[in-house]
């Protein structure tokens, strides 16, 4: 297979991760994929090769490689395309399947309301997966933060990150006020004088295969429950639908793997079959009250883009904040994990920040492809080095005994943990 990019090094060495069969979304890996990586704005020239350093440790520790592309976006983007998102980037991470990235900062006026939400929509990878969990050592702002083990499925493409908007004033939004009240019969429900409006599309197809890969990593993962967040009290007929496609999959898609919680509870006294996810719902409000009510009564949460928004960064809180958050976009047979945090400029190549979501996001991307033992060398690695004391700057502020790292060094002391577990 060829490639014919502009300003892009194609590694001499590795292999493409593919698909086992055209239409199925199970990856054939090799021992030496090619992966590429955009390193970001801001700290992501500090948190990206520590990432990489870390990944390739474990990657040796269980007798495998990394071949790393480097592809760019954003800034670095810029400099060598003079554009944000160059056709180079998004095709290496297309035909490569399996790739990462560092935090991405848009610029006013630069033709994208986001980079983040350009490439999720160009490579239609319409799943926002966020695990949340403790890691031992990490200070948080609530007592038992160990309870806390979810993991988020957000809805990536429609919703708010459909973009359908018009500016208060513009003509657009003045054509659409006409049409809702003349046509639609809403003639006193919007307030005179000028008003943004926006489009918000949850679809059957878009809502349906979210829920079926939050089932899917239920089942395959051993956990008990998959719950629906949504507003649907309200908004009836899209976050309701929502819900109401959601539960359409768990009961027609599934025979006796899933069971819905009324069923649950009118045919079986609320006792679940052995082995099988049971799928809830809750509006979304009140589900921010049980993140911290009860943490422990909840495993997998599928839900449209805005909750999703919401609801992953209040469960970041929970067990240290977003710079130990990880996330990954997920589509058929292609990912592109990615840290929750932002690119915070005034940081960026002062060899301080903290990396750990980074590097936790990879950990996501080497379960992905298959290689938990080296998925878990890394969690082990950075748990170990954290409840050590060795931590950077962020952390080190807020513990007692602490020893301040740089960000260089952070990722020398995990990678050298892996070495030892391994």
């Amino acid at each position: 297979m060829s490639y014919d990019y502009d300003q892009v090094s194609v590694p001499d060495e590795g292999e493409a991760v593919t698909l086992v069969e055209e239409g199925s979304d199970e990856l054939d890996v090799p021992d030496h994929p090619v992966v590429p990586i955009i390193y970001g704005d801001g700290i992501g020239v500090d948190v990206g090769p520590a990432t990489q350093q870390v990944l390739e440790a474990a990657a040796h520790a269980t007798g495998r490689d990394i071949s790393w592309m480097r592809v760019y976006a954003g800034e670095s983007a810029r400099e060598r395309y003079d554009e944000n998102l160059p056709d180079d980037t998004v095709e290496a991470i297309r035909r490569f399947r399996v790739a990462i990235k560092g935090p991405l900062t848009t610029p006013v006026g630069a033709g994208f309301r986001s980079l983040n939400v350009a490439l999720r929509k160009e490579l239609d990878l319409y799943t926002n997966m966020r695990p949340t969990y403790h890691i031992e050592g990490v200070p948080s702002p609530v007592t038992d933060p160990g309870a806390m083990d979810m993991v988020n499925f957000r809805e990536n493409t429609e919703d708010v990150y459909a973009g359908i908007e018009w500016e208060a004033g513009s003509e657009g939004a003045e054509q659409v006020r006409e049409f809702v009240e003349a046509e639609m019969g809403f003639d006193d429900t919007i307030h005179d004088g000028p008003v943004g409006i926006g489009i918000k599309p949850i679809t059957e197809f878009g809502t349906k295969r979210l829920v079926r890969k939050a089932v899917d990593y239920a089942l395959e993962n051993g956990r008990d429950s998959v719950t629906l967040i949504h507003k649907g009290n309200i908004m009836k007929f899209t976050e309701g639908q929502f819900r109401d496609w959601g539960y359409e999959v768990a009961r027609e898609e599934y025979g006796d793997e899933v069971i819905t919680e009324d069923t649950l509870w009118e045919e079986r006294d609320g006792e679940a079959p052995d082995g099988a996810v049971v799928v809830n719902d809750r509006i979304a409000d009140n589900m921010l009250q049980q993140l911290l009510t009860r943490t422990d009564q909840y495993d997998v949460l599928a839900m449209p883009n805005l909750n999703g928004d919401y609801l992953s960064d209040a469960a970041g809180a929970q067990i240290g904040g977003l710079g130990v958050a990880p996330g990954a976009n997920i589509g058929d047979g292609r990912i592109l994990a990615e840290p929750v945090h932002g690119s915070a400029p005034k940081y960026a190549g002062q060899d301080k920040v903290n990396p750990t979501a980074m590097i936790l996001s990879g950990r996501i991307m080497l379960e992905y492809l298959g290689w938990d033992d080296a998925a878990d060398l890394v969690y082990d690695a950075v748990e170990h080095t954290i409840s050590s004391g060795t931590v950077t700057y962020d952390l080190e502020r807020q513990i007692e005994g602490g020893e301040k790292a740089a960000t260089s060094e952070y990722a020398d002391t995990v990678a050298a943990e892996i070495e030892r577990l391994a």
